[in-house]
C-alpha cells in the first residue's frame, strides 16, 4: 500500500516539510484515503459560476484513476509530479492515481514552471499541468526533461493555437484533457503530437457520449455513478468514441442572428496579434447592442495600448476576419478576474472590462 509522499523544494527532496500548507493538505488527504474514507467533498473550480461542493465517492475516484493509468500506459513505480492545487479535482486525482496505481508521488508548490526546482537526478514519468505551465516549461528551455516523460496531460483551460504548435515539437506523448469535477477529472483525451495526433477528443473506456437539443455534450459512465451529466459544452459528435469541442453554450455570441463561438475565434485573434508582436491574454465576448442584439468585443489583458497599436489591431482584425466576427470594440484590462486555481472567469472579466 502506498504510504508516503516526497516534497520538492529548492533542488532537494525531503519529507521534512515544516508548515508547508500545500504538502500538508496533500498528506492529510492521502491519510484519509489510506484509512478507508468512502466519500470526499470537493469544490468545483468556479470558472463558470459560483464554486459549489460536490460529494464524490471513493469508488468513482478509483475508477477514474485506473482509466487514466490504462489509457496512458503508466506502470507501478513510475514517478509522478503533483504540481496542481490538490484542493481541486485535477490535483486531487493525481494523488489518487498515485495511491491506486502505486506511483511515486513528488509534490511541488503550484507555480508557472513546475520543473524549475526539480533536482537534476530526478526523472519524472507523468505530470498533469495547465496550459500556462506547459507554455512556460517549453519557453524556458525544459524540453529535454519533458521529452523524457511517458505522458503529460494538459487541461483546465483551452489550448491556444500557438501552444498547440509548440507541443507538436515534443517527442513525449502530450494529451489535452476534457472533464470537470462532476466527471471526476477527465473523461476524454486528445493526442496533441506525434503520429497519433488528432483534432478530436477520444473518450476513455466505458464512457458513453451524446448530445442534448442544444448540441451540448452529455456523459454517462461508471465514474458518474451511471447518471447522465448534461454539460454546457457545444460539441460535434464524430462517432461513439470521438467528439470535437466547439465552445461553451453560455459563451456563444448571437450577433445579427449568427452564432459565434468565442473560444474558436480567440485562437484566430491570438495569431493575428502575434503577427503584430502583441502577446497577451485575451477574451472574445458579446455585449448588448441595439441593432445586432449582441456585438463582438475583444478584451486584452494589458494596462493600456497607445492609439497607434489599437488602430493596427482594428485594421488587422478587419482585414483578416469575416465582418460578422471582427470585434466592434477593444477593451484593455490590466488584470483579468481569476479563480483561486488560475482559471480566468470569463463573465466577471467581461463585466469588469465593459463597466470600469
Amino acid at each position: 500500500m502506498f504510504n508516503q509522499l516526497y516534497y520538492i523544494k529548492e533542488q532537494s527532496i525531503s519529507q521534512e516539510v515544516g508548515s508547508n500548507a500545500d504538502f500538508l493538505k496533500s498528506r492529510e488527504f492521502c491519510k484519509r484515503w489510506i484509512d478507508g474514507q468512502e466519500s470526499f467533498t470537493i469544490n468545483t473550480s468556479g470558472s463558470t459560476g459560483t464554486p459549489k461542493p460536490i460529494v464524490i465517492t471513493r469508488a468513482q475516484m478509483e475508477v477514474s484513476a485506473k482509466m487514466t493509468i490504462e489509457a496512458l500506459g503508466l506502470d507501478e513505480g513510475d514517478n509522478a509530479l503533483v504540481c496542481l492545487n490538490t484542493e481541486y479535482i485535477a490535483g486531487k486525482m493525481m494523488l489518487v492515481r498515485g495511491m491506486v496505481c502505486e506511483l511515486n508521488l513528488y509534490i511541488t508548490e503550484p507555480s508557472s514552471n513546475p520543473l524549475e526546482d526539480l533536482p537534476e537526478d530526478l526523472r519524472i514519468d507523468f505530470m498533469a499541468v495547465v496550459p500556462l505551465q506547459m507554455e512556460a516549461m517549453i519557453d524556458q528551455g525544459y524540453i529535454d526533461l519533458l521529452n523524457k516523460m511517458k505522458a503529460i496531460i494538459v487541461g483546465g483551460a483551452p489550448i491556444s493555437l500557438s501552444l498547440g504548435e509548440k507541443m507538436k515539437e515534443l517527442t513525449c506523448p502530450v494529451f489535452a484533457t476534457y472533464g470537470m469535477t462532476e466527471t471526476v477529472s477527465h473523461i476524454a483525451l486528445k493526442r496533441m503530437n506525434g503520429a497519433d495526433a488528432s483534432d478530436y477528443f477520444q473518450v476513455l473506456n466505458n464512457v458513453a457520449i451524446a448530445q442534448d437539443d442544444r448540441g451540448c455534450l452529455t456523459i454517462n459512465a461508471i465514474l458518474t455513478n451511471n447518471e447522465t451529466i448534461v454539460t454546457n459544452d457545444v460539441v460535434k459528435i464524430i462517432d461513439q468514441k470521438r467528439f470535437e469541442w466547439l465552445g461553451r453554450a453560455d459563451n456563444v455570441v448571437n450577433s445579427g442572428g449568427l452564432k459565434i463561438y468565442p473560444e474558436q475565434l480567440e485562437n484566430q485573434v491570438r495569431q493575428i496579434l502575434i503577427g503584430l508582436d502583441i502577446n497577451c491574454n485575451l477574451i472574445i465576448a458579446g455585449i448588448a447592442d441595439d441593432s445586432l442584439g449582441e456585438k463582438v468585443v475583444l478584451i486584452l489583458e494589458v494596462k493600456e495600448l497607445d492609439s497607434g497599436n489599437l488602430d493596427s489591431i482594428k485594421l488587422s482584425l478587419k482585414n483578416s476576419l469575416p465582418e460578422y466576427q471582427a470585434p466592434k470594440e477593444i477593451y484593455c484590462l490590466e488584470n483579468f478576474v481569476y479563480t483561486e486555481n488560475g482559471k480566468f472567469k470569463r463573465s466577471d472579466t467581461k463585466i469588469k472590462a465593459s463597466h470600469p
